[in-house]
């Protein structure tokens, strides 16, 4: 899939959302020097925890995605390469995400048997009576089966999310099937889901008890200073950390024409934004890779990139049929593609943030974000981080068993520049070597004096001798 269902869904999941801007997490004096950093928080801009309500008056402008849009061809018995990959089956064998609560701030979540904890519906932006439960794209159902879907037993499928006991909350923030319903209302492309009601979001989720929040949507924008309304989101970010105490994880977003990649030489001078990711002080954004381990090629790179986890050939839930799997997302009028996305590489690491919770229940938010960073497959740059996949590929099994000295009181080892046990550099002798030039300079000259005195008496020898007597 793609983000949304829907032709219009297309574009909107290759930038994995429909919402606001982001930066990476500069000095904010970077400000001064021509490119975009995110200023200080100013948590007095959150919002208060309220029942959620949509903004606007929306009108559903097409059809719930049907039984056959979203799916591959029959039920998809293995597992995904990305579980394989991540090597999910040995983790649940740790953790399972028992106790945890991962709240889908999303399109919304559809019933399903393979979501096995009831989905708690804790509100919804677009239809307050649907209350988060009504999923006419199909995004959210798709990113809440990745974190936690789980067969029912007694089936032969090897499909497992990566915390198949957590339990979903899901808030419906967003929907490219919905549609403000007249002429002239502010509202990103006419569609339900902004900036604001995201902030909101992150705040009832974390007020609601949500232990790990993953953010699947997200706005992409040509790099300039923080806007008002992302002001009040890097507010909310900040606040469910630290004062809630969970943990944020957003989809990196994707590239499109509105979003080109940050391919520049100074990878701190973007061109493109993302919001969430933007906020990587408390945030866990999400680059995707393919099957060979390559990032993807629609990944939006940039220096708030926190870390990596598969992005492409996505499994998950079929959102229209509670008994069935999907692998591809059919939009109106075309032929169905594969499911793909940085929106579907951030429930695996949210995944991954609620089985962690589970095994060190004692870790407060930030240490959790920091374990999954320090244990992940580090790429081969200065620092172990570059603007690709962040810190690396999450790491599920070192997640859950290394140890990371700051856990333990322990400072972290730092480098340290060791002296080269050398001798002194010896001084050169130039005595032997004007013996040799000397010695050498004149036994060429005897050699050459000898050779001329040969050869003149050769000469002479040689002279004819002159007749006596004749004139």
């Amino acid at each position: 899939m793609t983000r949304f269902g829907r032709t219009k869904r297309l574009a909107a999941i290759l930038t994995a959302g429909t919402i606001a801007v982001l930066v990476p997490t500069v000095p904010v004096q970077a400000q001064d020097l021509g490119y975009p950093a995110p200023p200080p928080v100013d948590i007095g801009l959150a919002p208060q925890p309220a029942e959620p309500e949509p903004d606007e008056t929306y009108t559903k402008e097409s059809e719930c995605v049907k039984a056959g849009e979203a799916r591959g061809e029959g039920v998809l018995a293995e597992g995904s390469w990305g579980q394989r990959h991540l090597r999910l089956d040995e983790a649940s064998l740790i953790a399972t995400g028992e106790g945890q609560t991962v709240a889908v701030i999303d399109t919304g979540v559809n019933d399903h048997n393979f979501l096995t904890k009831e989905v708690i519906g804790a509100g919804d932006f677009v239809d307050k009576q649907a209350n988060g439960r009504e999923d006419c794209d199909g995004h959210g159902t798709e990113v809440a089966g990745i974190i936690a879907g789980n067969p029912p037993g007694g089936q032969n499928i090897g499909f497992r999310g990566v915390a198949p006991n957590a339990q979903i909350m899901s808030i419906r923030q967003t929907s490219q099937s919905y549609v403000v319903d007249k002429e002239g209302a502010e509202n990103d492309g006419n569609t339900a889901g902004n900036t604001k009601t995201l902030a909101q979001a992150v705040v009832r989720a974390a007020e609601q008890g949500a232990t790990v929040i993953n953010i699947s949507v997200d706005s992409c924008r040509k790099a300039g200073p923080i806007q008002p309304d992302e002001r009040i989101l890097q507010a909310a970010v900040r606040k469910a950390v630290d004062q809630w105490d969970a943990v944020v994880v957003a989809a990196a977003g994707n590239t499109s024409e509105n979003c080109p990649q940050n391919n520049q030489d100074d990878v701190n001078k973007p061109q493109s934004i993302v919001t969430p990711p933007w906020f990587a002080e408390d945030v866990l954004s999400v680059a995707a890779i393919d099957e060979q381990g390559s990032v993807a090629e629609f990944s939006m790179n940039g220096p708030w990139v926190s870390l990596a986890a598969p992005g492409t050939n996505i499994v998950s839930l079929d959102p229209a049929d509670p008994g069935q799997l999907a692998n591809r997302q059919a939009e109106a009028g075309q032929d169905p593609q594969p499911i793909q996305g940085t929106s579907f590489a951030a429930p695996y690491v949210a995944g991954v943030a609620a089985l962690v919770r589970e095994r060190f229940p004692d870790l407060k938010a930030r240490e959790v974000m920091n374990r999954l960073k320090t244990t992940a497959q580090h790429p081969g740059a200065p620092g172990g981080r570059d603007a690709f996949t962040g810190h690396g590929v999450v790491n599920p099994i070192a997640a859950l068993t290394a140890i990371v000295p700051e856990e333990e009181g322990i400072q972290r080892a730092q480098p340290q520049q060791l002296p080269a046990d050398l001798p002194e550099p010896s001084q050169k002798d130039w005595v032997p070597i004007a013996i040799a030039i000397g010695g050498t300079g004149g036994a060429l000259a005897i050699l050459g004096i000898t050779m001329f005195v040969l050869h003149a008496i050769r000469r002479h020898r040689g002279e004819p001798k002159q007749p006596r007597g004749f004139a």
